[in-house]
């Protein structure tokens, strides 16, 4: 079987890089030429209704390969029109392609031709171009009370794709962006006098909106106007939580590059950082911690200003350092602060995502964004690997290799292969092949004053781990083991207790195929323990749920998604006093989801509205509106909430906007609709009420303020579409002042 696997993989790739090289240039290994700089004049809509932005995009390029060079390829978004191009100063024609990139995506191609450039000789390719956006994403998004623009909606042109495999075109840039009156600007960089001045290597982006800045441990955070007191204590807790990151990670990769730290609020694009700017969700501020993903995103931001910032990341295998190693040392971090035991559920995490695509994956040194497994498996198995070989070689020397490497200001997955090269089987195995480790322990097997436990290791290299006994009395008992590659061992642990579970490599080293089998005797057949317990959940099983995830816990203990479920299922069994703990301990992890606390907050409101305590449910279900962590949380609280009577009067600029939207709907005017509606969001909403309504009633049940600006209003609404029947239930609309007046956002 593992043979025929080689070989249909071998088949499989071969064919797979003829049509890459056959049909699109997208997986082409080679380049050009090189972006040495970027400078982009930006001016956005000056009115609401305009859907287009106009800028000036001036490339310094370098021709880095071996041959003069007379022609260059321009790629951007197929949504941008082309007015001009001038190749040093000098006006060029241009031919138009399409790219295709996927069923789904597509770019632009503008070709160009001019006199030779030398190899190594450098050109300037100016672009004058306007780019149309007909719906707002977490890509791009034109809005009179704020825009974005982030790499990956291709709105700047760049010789490279984004989907090459040796990485797509970084460098400096500088960054003047014109934005709608009483609208500011972030991107990364230093600001003078408008313009964002990046020295660091980044790809360009930025972001327009309204915020309250508050300067706090050499960190600059943007929060929503109009934010609570709470809100600032969390702002100075992510400004302290990010310094502290850089500090770490100084440790490890060196001096910190200069460039300003900046943590943005903003409705989408959470989690995209670049130069030190951070993108996180508006709902952070309004939540009771920081949750474990916001830490993370932190953390990475703060790894890649070093890895992908200040250091070129380039070359095949790219993702395993921008992403992997980043993660391995963001974890390692959150080690450092929080401790162990929370660092693992990170890792326990990391796992859960790549084992959803382990089976399907590809090596690390050839997969391309193209693949839609590319970040759960560079990121997480990536972050594996690398801990496997600081284990191998000790944390310090790690650390001088890394930094070693990258003192040429480049650093690519060839050249720390070499640096590790006293590990080269395993380099190779992690980098080079598809996982196919499996760990399996046997049950324990009693023979007079000592048990033997059977393991096996279905993978191609040896693997190198401990064996934990837990005996009768809760006593564990560490064995370290090698097994051979392909092949089984035997594990000996002399006591004279009874041996009642074991567990092979229990720090969940290497990454494999399965892990449901690491177990003796097993669990479950689940190799994600929150799945299982989430299995039992559903089915109402909530005394099975509750064994499973006391049983996951006891290993576990911080694994606050568990004991979500543990507390809910005790709660559906009337054992209150027990649920109510559980929850309680949730809100009380360092780091918990955000998932976790609006359930937690869901918990609590239930068991406070069963004692008669009215006012503290509604407290705590509203805490679950406001953080909008989780669909399902917030549902079950509003519930809870109209349940109990309680609701926030609505003024009367929110009264006369719903009279407005029901009388607009069912005259059928689409004008008249969309004037209600922000440009460029719920389109489709917007399109699927005018034009076919008989019937539109709002009436209004509560009011939820997120921020000067931004409401929820939760409506009863009554519809009739055409040639349908009545329909009648809860709809949540988010509304955003825009001006002064209100507008549908979603």
């Amino acid at each position: 079987m593992k043979i025929l696997r080689i070989f249909f993989y071998i088949v499989f790739t071969a064919l797979l890089f003829a049509s890459a090289f056959s049909q699109t240039p997208t997986r082409t290994a080679s380049a050009t030429w090189q972006v040495l700089k970027y400078d982009l004049s930006v001016t956005l809509p000056q009115d609401e209704r305009s859907r287009s932005i106009t800028v000036k995009a001036v490339l310094n390029l370098k021709n880095v390969s071996s041959a003069p060079a007379g022609t260059l390829t321009l790629r951007i978004s197929p949504f941008a029109e082309i007015s001009a191009v001038k190749i040093n100063d000098a006006v060029v024609d241009f031919s138009k392609s399409e790219e295709k990139i996927n069923s789904a995506t597509g770019l632009q191609r503008s070709g160009l031709r001019f006199g030779a450039i030398s190899a190594g000789g450098t050109v300037t390719a100016t672009v004058d171009y306007k780019l149309t956006i007909k719906e707002n994403s977490p890509l791009n998004t034109i809005s009179s009370v704020g825009s974005q623009f982030l790499p990956l909606s291709f709105w700047y042109p760049t010789p490279n794709s984004w989907f090459f495999t040796r990485g797509a075109d970084a460098a400096p840039m500088r960054m003047k962006v014109t934005a709608a009156s009483g609208l500011s600007v972030v991107s990364s960089g230093t600001e003078t006098a408008g313009a964002f001045e990046q020295k660091l290597i980044s790809q360009p982006f930025f972001i327009s909106g309204d915020w309250t800045v508050s300067e706090q441990n050499g960190v600059s955070i943007f929060l929503p106007k109009g934010t609570s007191a709470d809100a600032q204590k969390r702002a100075a807790e992510l400004a302290s939580l990010m310094s502290e990151a850089k500090t770490f990670v100084a440790g490890v990769l060196g001096n910190a590059p200069v460039t300003p730290l900046r943590i943005v609020a903003t409705r989408r694009g959470a989690g995209f950082s670049s130069g030190g700017t951070l993108l996180v969700d508006e709902a952070v501020f309004r939540r009771s911690k920081i949750d474990s993903l916001t830490a993370m995103n932190i953390a990475e931001a703060v790894a890649k200003v070093w890895l992908g910032g200040s250091t070129l990341v380039n070359g095949e295998g790219y993702g395993v350092i921008s992403e992997g190693l980043a993660r391995y040392i963001a974890t390692q971090f959150i080690e450092s602060k929080y401790g162990k035991d929370v660092a693992e559920i990170e890792r326990l995490r990391q796992r859960n995502s790549y084992a959803a695509v382990s089976k399907r994956d590809a090596p690390m040194s050839v997969v391309s964004p193209l693949d839609d497994f590319y970040y759960p498996e560079v990121a997480n198995k990536g972050a594996m690997a690398w801990r496997i070989l600081a284990k191998r070689i000790g944390a310090a020397e790690f650390a001088n290799i890394i930094r070693s490497s990258s003192q040429d200001g480049e650093l690519n997955l060839a050249e720390l292969r070499a640096a590790f090269s006293a590990q080269k089987d395993v380099v190779d195995y992690l980098f080079d092949q598809v996982t196919d480790m499996n760990l399996l322990a046997g049950r324990p097997q009693s023979l007079g004053t000592e048990t033997r436990v059977s393991v096996r290791n279905t993978g191609s290299i040896d693997a190198t781990v401990d064996v934990v006994a837990t005996t009768a009395s809760g006593e564990k008992i560490v064995a370290p083991t090698s097994i051979r590659a392909t092949s089984f061992g035997e594990v000996a642990f002399k006591t004279p207790q009874r041996i009642v579970r074991v567990e092979i490599d229990a720090d969940k080293m290497y990454p494999q195929i399965d892990y449901s089998d690491d177990i003796a005797p097993q669990d479950s057949n689940e190799s994600d323990p929150l799945l299982a317990v989430k299995r039992l959940f559903d089915k109402q099983d909530f005394a099975g749920a509750e064994a499973t995830a006391r049983s996951t816990l006891r290993d576990r203990p911080r694994f606050d998604d568990v004991r979500i479920f543990l507390a809910r299922a005790l709660l559906a069994q009337n054992k209150t006093a027990e649920a109510e703990r559980e929850f309680i301990a949730v809100l009380a992890e360092q780091l918990p989801t955000a998932r976790s606390i609006a359930w937690a907050n869901v918990g609590l409101a239930e068991i406070a509205s069963r004692s008669g305590q009215t006012s503290s449910a509604l407290k705590f279900a509203e805490a679950v509106i406001v953080n909008d962590a989780d669909y399902g949380a917030s549902l079950a609280a509003r519930n809870l909430r109209n349940k109990l009577g309680g609701a926030t009067p609505a003024d009367q600029s929110i009264k006369t906007f719903f009279a407005d939207f029901d009388k607009a709907a069912t005259a059928n005017r689409k004008a008249d609709v969309d004037a209600l509606v922000m440009p460029g969001e719920v389109t489709k909403f917007a399109g699927g009420v005018a034009g076919s309504t008989e019937l539109w009633q709002t009436q209004i049940r509560a009011i939820d303020r997120l921020d000067a600006n931004t409401i929820l209003v939760e409506a009863s609404i009554t519809i009739k579409l055409l040639n349908k029947e009545a329909e009648s239930g809860m709809a949540v609309y988010r509304l955003i002042k825009a001006g002064s007046g209100w507008k549908l956002a979603a």
